[in-house]
């Protein structure tokens, strides 16, 4: 298998869109909301096999102190193969240094980001406005 980690924003709708539905977001209901929120993060880091996205990771943050993490997917066949590793490593080199990196993780999602360095955020709790339906 040969990935490639990218911090490209040359990405296709059509693309982004195969990725979330397999994964069964909601997001994907709202393709040009989803589209633009991912090319006006921060960063978004890709992953490719040849030219097949597999994978992306975005975040949004001030840029000194504070990184939020909204999205990481991985293709379901392609998962559990290191490539959401190397998209949170990839995230890492950027944002190692900062003060506070958050996100909001169920599911299996939990155990891998324990696995990657994060860890429950003191006795704090989760909360959202959310429209979305998978949780």
């Amino acid at each position: 298998m040969n990935i490639t980690i990218s911090e490209t924003r040359d990405i296709n709708l059509d693309d982004i869109l195969v990725l979330y539905k397999a994964n069964e977001w909601s997001s994907a209901e709202k393709p040009t909301q989803l589209y633009n929120g991912l090319l006006n993060s921060e960063t978004l880091i890709t992953a490719w096999e040849d030219k097949k996205l597999i994978g992306l990771g975005n975040a949004i943050s001030d840029g000194h102190l504070t990184v939020y993490y909204p999205h990481l997917l991985v293709l379901p066949e392609y998962q559990g193969k290191g490539i959401g590793k190397m998209i949170v490593e990839k995230m890492q080199e950027k944002y190692s240094h900062f003060h506070m990196q958050m996100l909001t993780a169920d599911g299996k999602a939990v155990e891998f980001y324990k696995k990657n360095g994060f860890e429950r955020a003191g006795n704090t709790e989760p909360m959202w406005i959310y429209q979305g339906n998978e949780h």
